[in-house]
């Protein structure tokens, strides 16, 4: 069931995403060759928590830590370990926080120190492919026509769309309807509304859109081993349009 907010808990959102927004930034600059994923995570789980909010991933599912963090050929659901970052790696960051019953979620791909051009550009296609779809958000658009536009963005590029991992609803749960695909039909799925908060997420891979579940059963990586980056925001549809919390 897809859920409407009202003002009222939007702006309850907005602190949610905002802190979700700062974490991002603020660990930025700690993203470098030498330092370890858990090192990451600890930063991210420090800052959360100094804004008296709890960060949502931890415990969802059986998940064990703060933050998913994934590296070069996983699209998402890395779990934070001491594996050490290298030069020319890319490495994507998801995190989500709860505060006042609510939730934010955001994703980044950062670069390790110099990457290839390569690596750099699906970084920037994955981005945009996100600002695409975000043209369409707004009430009275159809799902599909967001889906669609971040797909023919990134296809343009040859680069794949991840199609098992989706968007999603948002709120006081971390997910909810409506699941938001980074692929689809123009003209399809539901009509959206004012009030409605979602997660857009592209996952996009610089080889084959498809992917492999590790033993673990969280880390999704691709099958080629290709490199793959990811971009989230949480945004909230408005009378004005469309606002977006975690910048």
């Amino acid at each position: 069931m897809i859920t409407i907010k009202s003002d009222e808990e939007l702006e309850l959102m907005r602190i949610s995403g905002a802190i979700v927004g700062k974490a991002l930034r603020e660990c930025e600059p700690y993203v470098k060759p030498g330092v370890t994923t858990l090192e990451l995570n600890s930063i991210i789980e420090e800052i959360i928590l100094s804004e008296g909010a709890i960060p949502s991933f931890k415990g969802y599912g059986g998940f064990p830590a703060a933050t998913c963090i994934s590296v070069d050929d996983v699209v998402v659901h890395g779990f934070p370990s001491l594996k050490v970052l290298k030069e020319g790696e890319i490495v994507s960051i998801d995190v989500g926080a709860y505060k006042n019953g609510f939730h934010g979620d955001a994703a980044r791909t950062f670069a390790v120190g110099e990457v290839s051009p390569g690596k750099r550009k699906l970084i920037e296609v994955t981005k945009q492919s996100f600002f695409e779809g975000l043209k369409f958000v707004k009430a009275g658009a159809r799902l599909g026509d967001v889906s669609h536009a971040i797909q023919a963005y990134a296809e343009s590029y040859n680069y794949g769309v991840v199609r098992e991992m989706v968007g999603h609803g948002i709120g006081r749960k971390l997910h909810e309807d409506p699941s938001i695909p980074n692929y689809g039909k123009a003209g399809s799925g539901i009509s959206l509304r004012k009030g409605m908060a979602l997660a857009i997420e592209p996952m996009i891979t610089y080889g084959d859109y498809r992917v492999v579940i590790d033993e673990d059963g969280w880390t999704c990586r691709t099958r080629d081993h290709s490199p793959s980056a990811h971009y989230e925001n949480t945004v909230i549809i408005t009378s004005n349009g469309v606002e977006i919390l975690t910048l």
